[in-house]
This record gives C-alpha cells, structure tokens and sequence, in this order.
C-alpha cells in the first residue's frame, strides 16, 4: 500500500517562446514512513514535481496529465474544496523560503490558531506548546512575530505548522536552503525526530547529495523534467547507474587528499523543444549514436530501482 502514488506526472508551463515542459511522465511510489529525496541541478523539475503534489501549480503552469493519489484521490484534479481539506490534514508543505512563508502581521501562535480553525481542529495555548516543543522551540515563541525569530527557528516554526494535523505525506522543499551548514544539520534532525513521531512519509527536495544519503531511505535523480534513476541510498552511491548519479556524486568535496574538484560540463538543455534522443546525452562522457537520437526508457533493476539510460 502506497501513502502516495504518482503516475505518469507532466507540467507545462505557458511562455511567450512555447510550452515549457517542466516535468514530463514522473512516476513513483512513496510507502508509508518512507523518506524520498529528490535531487538534481537547478531547473531539473525538482520543486514543480513537489509542489504538484499539493496541487500548488499556479496559471501559466498546469498539471497537464497523469494522477497524483493520495486516499483514493486524485490531487491532480481534486475540487478546490477538496483540496482545502486534504492540504495540511493529509499532505503538508514545509517550504523553501521560510523567511517569506510565515505571516509577518501574525503572531506565531496566531498562525497555529488559524490553521486549527481552518481545519475545525481543536487547538488552544497548550497544543501550541507541544508543537513547538517537539520542534526545539519554547512555548514563548508563540508570542512572537516572525521578522523577531532567526532564520532556524523560522524553519522550525514551518515544520510544526506542517506536522500539526499530522499528515500522512510531508513535502520538504529545500527546508535547509539560506541556512548555514550546523543548522541545516539541526533542520534536519528535527524533521527526521517529528517524521518518525508522527509515522509521516516525506518527500524532501534538494540540491546536497551529502545530506540527501544522511536522510532518505530512496533516492530519485531528476534530470530536464524526468526521473533518470531512482534507488535505495545505498544502492544509489555503490552502484551508481546513471551517468548524471555518478556525476553528482563525483562532484561532492571528500576528506581524503585535496584534489580538484569535478564539475559537470556544459548546461542543462532547454525545455522549450523536446530532443530526439536523450537530454543528457549532449553531457553525457558515455553518449553513442543511440543516444543522440532514441530516448530511453525507464528499466526496472534488480533491487527495486530503476534507469533511464541505454548504457546503464
């Protein structure tokens, strides 16, 4: 049984040079408790293929096929009504800018009140408390607005907010971004302590490959709007099958000898016309013919993973 199945997802955004194709047939399971990370370069459909699952896809963008299904609904084509319901209840959003993400003219507590209030739940002084406390943050932070908190506990705050109904489904997109290294740490220990509390699965979206294998337990590579590989952690940084993976992973510092640092060249294509073959083909030290003229086709691996590469 899936917390969330996503099939065959595409999102289009409207432009005055075309369609852009941000994310094209994205496909996956999320088990109930799991934690699923999403990487991949800036502009590689990570956060469109996040916010989708919330339906937060906003004019000139839209979901323009597949199904998102959470609870036997379709999030993709849920009634604004239904939407309202689910959103916070079953599935919850912990967002990127936390600086922009919380009501400056509110108070933190009052926040909590309205989302209580939304969802006809009940709340009061003493649940607020709770919530903050399972975050690291004492019951005086309700009393505050958000421009007097630093920046982590501005993120905390957005993962309380988000675990208050206790949701079936978290997505986390790109909670540590703006944050310095020894926070971005805290961050993520306190989304893994309250993930395991409430039995929550997440889908945490991100450009770190380093703290992607200290919390996921899958990891799914996007590349130009489409999952190329998706695996186990461990399976992802032993056996790397995508050439992209392996890049990625090249790319991360060690601590062994100093040595030079291995980038990836060239840019991500345009997502404005569709290539013949594979988009990463044109980067790839591993193209052939094929590549540059037949698109490849995700392959179930051994182990439960999957690739989309010729060569893999």
């Amino acid at each position: 049984m899936s917390a969330l199945a996503v099939r065959g997802l595409c999102v289009e955004f409207a432009s005055a040079r075309g369609i852009v194709r941000a994310v094209q047939n994205v496909s996956f399971d999320l088990a109930p408790g799991e934690r699923l990370g999403l990487v991949g370069e800036s502009g590689s459909g990570k956060t469109t293929t996040a916010l989708s699952l919330l339906s937060l896809i906003r004019p000139p963008g839209r979901i323009a096929s597949g199904e998102i299904l959470l609870d036997g609904v379709d999030i993709a084509r849920a009634t604004p009504s239904a939407l309202r319901r689910m959103r916070a209840a079953r599935i919850a959003l912990v967002p990127q800018g936390a600086m922009n993400a919380l009501n400056p003219v509110l108070t933190c507590g009052a926040q909590f009140a309205d989302l209580f209030a939304a969802h006809g739940a009940p709340g009061g002084t003493a649940r607020i408390a709770k919530l903050l406390a399972s975050v690291g943050l004492g019951v005086e932070v309700a009393t505050l607005y958000p421009h007097q908190l630093s920046g982590g506990m501005k993120q905390r705050v957005c993962i309380a907010l988000a675990i208050a109904l206790r949701p079936a489904v978290i997505v986390a997109d790109e909670p540590t971004s703006a944050l310095d290294v020894i926070v971005q740490k805290q961050i993520l220990k306190t989304l893994l302590a309250v993930q395991r509390d409430i039995g929550a699965a997440v889908v945490l979206v991100g450009h770190d490959m380093g703290l992607m294998a200290q919390f996921a337990h899958r990891i799914g590579v996007m590349y130009a709007g489409r999952l190329v590989e998706l695996a186990f952690v461990r399976d992802i940084f032993a056996t790397p099958r995508h050439p992209y993976t392996r890049m990625l992973i090249d790319s991360l510092p060690g601590f062994g000898a100093r040595g030079v640092f291995k980038g990836i060249p060239g840019l991500p294509p345009s997502l404005l016309t569709a290539l013949p073959g594979c988009s990463f083909a044109p980067r790839c030290p591993r193209a052939g013919p094929r590549c540059t003229v037949e698109m490849p086709q995700t392959r179930i691996l051994e182990g439960g993973g999957e690739v989309r590469c010729h060569d893999a």
